[in-house]
């Protein structure tokens, strides 16, 4: 990471802007939407994931730090007590599996979106063994490479108030993050400290822009802006998927 080239120092800036932005605009997605991307830098999730899960816990407490009452708290705890082992699991295979495999894993999660978003699919469940299944999978995928969001949001929003959403959101991504990071330090993986000071401020601009059309984005569900984020999705995917094979 520090002896990148000029391209991949401008890529990674520009890719921290749009994380920071759908992190903050939606509530969720900015290693969903960001990861692919960043792979396409540098192909190693091990190298990324530190980055992004410690821009998660600043920006996500940043933003619920002053609105933790309008957080339901109930389905924090009931989702944690599904979703620890699955997360701790994850994480586990992140550090023993190979790394071309968990990239080609990262991309075929990452096209699977991408297509529910380009056809207008959103990922629903109307029963609590659906929510459990989604939950461990969520869990899991969160462990793994941290893009595990659209399942479990598929499940908060028929079981949080639409208001309650994004705060429950970041409370729970920061339980998962730290509990992710905190394993990962202690198998001694590098987080770059000094690139944070050049990336956190990349994603603060993203996260700013974010929030002042938070309102605007999530508005009839996102509609086009879901479909061309899909669509972008997919090409870079297939671009991902090909140059690994």
């Amino acid at each position: 990471m520090n002896d990148l080239l000029l391209w991949q120092y401008i890529a990674t800036a520009l890719i921290f802007v749009w994380t920071g932005f759908v992190r903050s605009g939606l509530g969720f997605g900015g290693a969903a939407l960001g990861l692919p991307l960043l792979l396409l830098v540098i192909d190693n999730p091990i190298i990324w994931l530190p980055l992004i899960g410690v821009h998660l816990l600043f920006f996500s407490s940043i933003t619920v730090g002053s609105k933790l009452a309008h957080v339901d708290w109930l389905f924090v705890r009931r989702t944690l007590a599904i979703m620890f082992v699955p997360t701790l699991l994850g994480v586990f295979g992140l550090l023993t599996l190979p790394t071309a495999w968990l990239v080609v894993f990262i991309y075929s999660i990452t096209l699977f979106y991408g297509v529910c978003y380009l056809l207008k699919y959103q990922i629903q469940s109307q029963s609590v063994w659906v929510d459990r299944v989604l939950l461990v999978l969520g869990g899991y995928i969160a462990g793994v490479s941290l893009t595990g969001a659209p399942l479990i949001v598929a499940v908060a929003m028929h079981r949080v108030s639409k208001a309650q959403v994004r705060n429950t959101l970041f409370v729970l991504w920061f339980v998962l993050v730290s509990m992710k990071l905190s394993v990962l330090a202690s198998a001694g993986v590098n987080f770059w400290w000094s690139v944070h000071l050049w990336l956190l401020p990349c994603a603060a601009v993203g996260h700013m822009i974010g929030l002042k059309l938070h309102h605007q984005l999530i508005a009839g569900d996102g509609g086009y802006f879901k479909q061309a984020i899909g669509g972008a999705l997919i090409v870079i995917c297939l671009v991902g998927l090909l140059a690994h094979y």
